[in-house]
């Protein structure tokens, strides 16, 4: 099958259904000048990706994109350049997010893990099967409105060419409504998240009873979604739910504590019959914070609102005059929990800044030391070549 790229035709692209535009069509026009094929990435495993191309989807090597830098390594939902001529199938270069879900990993080097790009949507997927977890889902939220173009898309703080500041949309899905048959108790339920969740849509779900699925459809009918949670949240069952068919595999959870094993053990992005695609995710274990204060400051607004109403600007709302934060606790219409919560995280995000910048400095002055050795080196060659 040949494929001759066109800038005019982007509806009727190949590409369309995986979230093809006029706006990627103007990115792409250099990488296409070259004789790459544009792809969008569906899967990742081991180093290599599955890419779908305008000439059906191929198995690429991704060590070619800046595999050392971890906020550069190719990830689902990125669209990429590839050479149709390659044997093997290298990912050439990796065009630039407009949007980016990261966390902080787990290991000691304070380094960013990228889990899904490109996205409209920030699907947070909290089951009803056990108790609400306020403070997990406050971290969540934090790095879901944190998710917008910046130095996190590509490491290098470059925006898209050609877009302006993109931005991906929270939604806190209440999966296993069934569980939950008293309707009072649900709406209290919704009620709560909606308080710690400003100007977030909060929707229960069941995709034993098939409530809210038609109404979650909708929403992520248009862009590309990835859905979020702890294993055991039901996001393949809602998958294969919009789906129309199991295409991903799922396993019981635990009665005794609601959790799952993990049953999707990649990410996978999928087009969905009604439009839209939908990118599912193994469980997370940790959620940790990662270039996330903006997020935090939205998340807990009305106390940064507060905050701005203390007597003194560098309040620190523990035994200061005329604290408003403090005001509001003692007077019962800002849970203290909120304000620890508040505390705990921005700690945290300024911790992994912290060791970040540290970490950056060593790099630089390792680079610089290697190149003063190289620097060193060469001139000793011409100096032996010159006597």
């Amino acid at each position: 099958m040949s494929f001759s790229f066109s800038l005019t035709s982007s509806s009727s692209h190949p590409l369309a259904p995986y979230g093809w535009d006029d706006e990627w069509a103007v990115t792409f026009v250099p990488h296409a000048e070259q004789g790459l094929l544009p792809g969008r990435v569906v899967r990742v495993d081991r180093g290599q990706c599955d890419v779908v191309t305008p000439n059906g989807v191929i198995r690429a090597d991704t060590a070619f994109v800046v595999p050392r830098d971890p906020m550069r390594i190719v990830c689902t939902g990125d669209w990429v350049a590839v050479d149709p001529d390659g044997d093997p199938q290298f990912v050439r270069t990796l065009l630039p997010r407009r949007t980016a879900f990261v966390r902080s990993t787990s290991s000691q080097r304070s380094e960013g893990q990228v889990l899904a790009t490109n996205i409209d949507h920030i699907v947070i997927c909290v089951p009803l099967s056990v108790e609400l977890d306020l403070g997990r889902l406050e971290r969540f939220l934090a790095l879901a409105m944190s998710s917008t173009t910046g130095a996190a898309l590509l490491g290098d703080g470059t925006p898209p060419a050609g877009h302006g500041a993109q931005e991906a949309h929270p939604l806190v899905l209440l999966t296993k409504a069934d569980l939950v048959p008293d309707v009072t108790t649900l709406s209290h339920l919704v009620e709560d998240i909606e308080r710690i969740a400003p100007g977030v849509q909060v929707l229960p779900v069941s995709s034993a009873t098939g409530e809210g699925v038609d109404v979650f459809g909708a929403i992520v009918g248009g862009g590309t979604s990835v859905l979020l949670g702890t294993s055991g949240a039901g996001k393949s069952t809602l998958a294969n739910a919009l789906l129309g068919e199991e295409v991903m595999h799922v396993h019981e959870t635990r009665e005794v504590d609601g959790k799952g094993r993990h049953t999707t053990t990649t990410r996978n992005l999928l087009v969905l019959p009604g439009g839209g695609v939908l990118i599912d995710t193994p469980g997370l274990r940790g959620v940790g914070l990662w270039d996330a204060e903006t997020g935090v400051g939205q998340v807990f607004s009305e106390i940064e609102e507060l905050a701005r109403q203390c007597r003194f600007h560098d309040c620190a709302h523990e035994s200061e005059p005329a604290c408003a934060v403090l005001g509001a606790i003692e007077g019962g219409t800002l849970p203290a929990r909120r304000l620890d919560s508040y505390r705990k995280l921005l700690r945290e995000n300024h911790r992994i800044a912290a060791k970040t910048d540290a970490r950056l400095r060593t790099e630089t002055l390792r680079e610089w030391k290697r190149r003063g050795a190289e620097g060193r080196a060469a001139m000793a060659m011409k100096r032996g070549r010159t006597r």
